[in-house]
């Protein structure tokens, strides 16, 4: 483990220094190999039968794929579309120096035999620029005397490509780009046909300042061929200066989208913690920009690639707590042309659409417009994707498809982290991520070697602990009896995975085991509670953890007990601030009891037919869920030097918390109302739909539905908004993982009381490298009796003699001295009453 540990820092420290402390951006993306090719064409003017740009020709000669082709394949290794022009802008290039000889006939082999395959496949979703460049770079090969050999499909396929290239240029005027969403027809002049050349006069006039055409170095090198302008030759130099090994599709690229670009990659194969302070500083400094960002909009053929730069930058900015809002990446909503753009050519800008749909994640309450750019980029989305199915196409790298069904099947709240850093690891082939004039926008650092073995060896580092955690927790859940109950739920495998896949919590975190320990006491003593225990064994139980003495316990309920006590002890003993160390514990052992409390009232209303209103059923259910009894302890080992006690205390916890406590209740109600309702137990569902008896169960679970929906965005804006609460970071962050996990337990059914379902995410989690796919089953665990239907037993009324009594309108309440306020009570257990949400 030492050496694997020792693996990764170094691995680090090389990546900081080639990724992030490099000063050059280009090395980070991926050179084009049809624009290299056209600068390779450009004569040298001193001595004209050697190329002016060596170093490309160079580029060409050395970076021919084994299949033949020059560019990019789909993950499968299938070329893809843009590999033909590319393929054969190179083969014109060598033979214009006639050189490369076997270079040239590979490629011609590979043409011959992959043209017409390549061509059928995205026949029905053939892009726009591919109809411009394809035929274009056809005809120059022929001139060049490249015999293509062209088979009979490749060539229906070419005279209908023709048609729709005629079709474009008849409509374009060649210069006009007021009312296109495309680039202008001007930026394509190495493939306009000879009838619709511009003259110099028209090319010198669309120049940029730094002696471009439209950033494109292709069409520049062919604009000074044509007019031997020195700013074009400049531009060119300069171009090849900064990238001699191979061009981009463009140039200048966007730096800062380039870097948020690598930083959204790097958070998402899971390595995060190794590169914190570059992210921040990359982070600070877009934010800066972002936010006081010249408020003139780009030509209307930059708006696509603008808006997804926003939304990136968008997501990336709130995520880290930056005050964000949703009108720097919704702008395109207001704009109905790009709107029409963007349903017509869905199929096109699909990494545009997923990164959109994305940002409409992180939704605060009241932000309308989030939910309507949600609703837009779904449905064409849904749409796009449908269509690769009905068609077979493959025009959407298949890496980038698989995506983006996830994102639409299971909603990021409801995923835990670890697992999506696996996914993005194994997925990391979908390196297309924008489509440029004549090819695939990629980053090189998408498919860095070190970079994908840092992530791998990062993952497996952490399955390495994970299993011997387990492995423990295991042996902690047998020596403590609870896994050898006879009665319900047996969870200590999926209550592990739960807290280990849900954040990376630093390597030697105790707080794994601390959550996954109270995770699996919780569910035992909830079971005990709503299955096993007679009412006058849950009395004593409920009393003993008030006086925190369990001398008279017997049986299952001296086992919960005990093993309470243990928890509690051993977790605040490790809790080594000596100043505030007695007060932990005391906050420690509080939770519990009102916990237990809650189970007891609970117990007490199933079991007299009693039906709390709404809101006292929510004050009651927020606390007997038992979320805060998880988060709250193993919080204080985030920071030793967190102060919480105006969070930690009963019966007024901090917002955040108190938040998290009532949607997780609210997640569990309305997939658990049904089983329930069967086991006679009141539910916020049922309870909703019996006060209002003119609604159906649909309407009612609609209704707890919205009303999670909203403290969820609630939620939300208090985790990721740095001002919206005094706790750091990590505290807030620790609630979101928490909530991710009922999210995910309780999404679209109830997985938590399930056998096997999560059998296959543990086996990722934990056991299955990245990469492998064998199944293997997982180690055995404590076993489990089924849980055993238990008679309904009425409460007794027992009450502590020394406890004041009185009984207003139906309800039991009692007055201690220990106790300023009013406390519900049933048996020997008290419960704080919170305020009501």
């Amino acid at each position: 483990m030492k050496t694997s540990l020792s693996s990764i820092q170094s691995l680090v420290t090389e990546i900081k220094k080639e990724m992030f402390s490099n000063q050059d951006i280009y090395a980070l993306v991926s050179p084009s190999a049809y624009d290299t090719a056209w600068l390779a064409m450009i004569p040298d003017p001193t001595q004209t039968k050697e190329p002016m740009f060596k170093t490309c020709l160079d580029w060409i000669l050395n970076n021919q794929n084994e299949g033949g082709f020059w560019g990019e394949s789909h993950s499968e290794g299938r070329p893809t579309i843009d590999t033909l022009p590319a393929t054969l802008a190179c083969m014109v290039a060598l033979k214009t120096w006639n050189l490369g000889e076997e270079n040239i006939l590979k490629g011609l082999a590979f043409f011959q035999s992959k043209a017409e395959i390549i061509l059928k496949l995205d026949y029905h979703h053939i892009p726009r620029w591919f109809v411009i460049v394809f035929p274009a770079m056809v005809e120059l090969a022929q001139a060049k005397g490249l015999d293509l050999a062209l088979t009979r499909g490749s060539k229906t396929v070419l005279a209908d490509i023709l048609s729709k290239r005629q079709e474009i240029l008849e409509m374009e005027d060649v210069e006009d780009d007021s009312h296109q969403y495309y680039p202008p027809m001007l930026s394509y002049l190495e493939n306009l046909p000879c009838a619709y050349h511009a003259d110099q006069q028209k090319i010198l006039k669309n120049l940029s300042v730094d002696g471009s055409l439209f950033q494109s170095p292709s069409a520049t090198a062919s604009a000074y061929m044509a007019t031997g302008n020195l700013k074009c030759l400049n531009y060119l130099k300069s171009l090849v200066h900064r990238c001699p090994n191979g061009v981009p599709t463009e140039y200048p690229v966007d730096e800062e989208f380039i870097k948020l670009l690598m930083v959204d990659h790097v958070q998402r194969l899971g390595l995060t913690e190794h590169f914190n302070e570059e992210i921040e500083h990359i982070l600070k400094q877009v934010y800066g920009n972002f936010r006081y960002e010249d408020s003139r909009r780009p030509k209307k053929h930059h708006l696509a690639k603008k808006l997804y730069k926003d939304a990136l930058a968008f997501r990336l900015l709130r995520m880290q707590g930056y005050d964000v809002k949703p009108s720097c990446f919704c702008w395109f909503l207001q704009h109905t042309n790009m709107i029409e753009y963007m349903e017509q050519n869905c199929e096109q800008l699909p990494s545009v659409l997923y990164t959109v749909y994305r940002a409409t994640d992180l939704m605060f309450t009241g932000e309308s417009e989030l939910g309507e750019a949600r609703t837009f980029s779904r449905k064409l989305l849904e749409k796009s994707t449908s269509i690769r199915n009905k068609d077979d196409n493959l025009v959407i790298f298949p890496g980038l498809q698989k995506v983006i069904k996830h994102e639409l099947t299971l909603p990021w709240i409801t995923r835990l982290d670890h697992l999506e850093h696996r996914m993005w690891i194994e997925e990391n082939t979908i390196s297309p991520l924008w489509q440029g004039k004549a090819s695939f926008y990629r980053l090189s650092c998408f498919n860095n070697e070190k970079l994908m073995q840092l992530a791998s060896e990062n993952y497996k580092f952490r399955q390495s602990i994970y299993a011997n955690e387990l492995e423990e927790l295991k042996r902690w859940s047998v020596d403590s009896g609870l896994a050898d109950m006879g009665f319900g739920r047996e969870k200590t495998t999926y209550c592990y995975f739960a807290i280990s896949a849900s954040c990376c919590l630093p390597h030697d975190s105790i707080i794994r085991l601390i959550v996954a320990k109270a995770a699996i006491l919780i569910t035992v003593a909830d079971d005990f509670y709503d299955m096993e225990g007679s009412v006058s064994e849950l009395e004593v139980l409920t009393e003993a953890v008030q006086r925190w003495d369990g001398k008279n316990l017997r049986g299952h309920s001296k086992t919960i007990f005990d093993t309470l006590d243990d928890l509690v002890t051993k977790t605040a003993a490790t809790y080594h601030l000596q100043k505030e160390g007695t007060q932990f514990l005391k906050e420690f052992k509080d939770i519990w009891r009102e916990t237990f409390v809650s189970w007891m009232m609970e117990k007490a209303w199933s079991d007299s037919g009693y039906l709390p209103s709404v809101h006292e059923y929510l004050d009651t259910g927020m606390i007997s869920i038992a979320v805060h009894t998880l988060v709250l302890p193993a919080s204080r080992f985030l920071s030793q030097s967190l102060t919480m006690e105006q969070h930690f205390k009963p019966a007024h916890y901090g917002k955040i918390t108190e938040l998290l406590m009532a949607t997780t209740r609210l997640l569990n109600d309305t997939q658990s109302y049904q089983k329930e309702q069967v086991d006679g137990k009141m539910n916020m569902v049922t309870l909703h739909l019996n006060e209002n008896p003119q609604a159906n169960i649909d309407d009612s679970v609609a209704y707890v539905k919205h009303i999670l929906d909203e403290k969820t965005k609630e939620f939300l804006q208090i985790v990721l908004e740095d001002g919206s609460c005094d706790m750091p970071r990590s505290f807030r962050h620790f609630h979101l993982s928490c909530m991710k996990v009922f999210q995910m337990f309780f999404n679209s059914t109830n997985l938590y009381d399930t056998q096997l379902e999560l059998n296959d995410n543990i086996k990722k989690a934990i056991y299955i490298p990245p990469g492998h796919t064998q199944i293997t089953p997982l180690p055995k665990g404590p076993s489990s009796a089924p849980p055993e239907k238990k008679e309904v037993i009425k409460v007794s009324a027992r009450f502590d003699p020394k406890i004041k009594i009185k009984n207003q309108g139906g309800k039991v309440f009692m007055v201690q001295q220990l106790f300023k306020n009013p406390i519900s009570v049933c048996g020997f257990g008290a419960v704080y009453v919170p305020p009501r949400f």
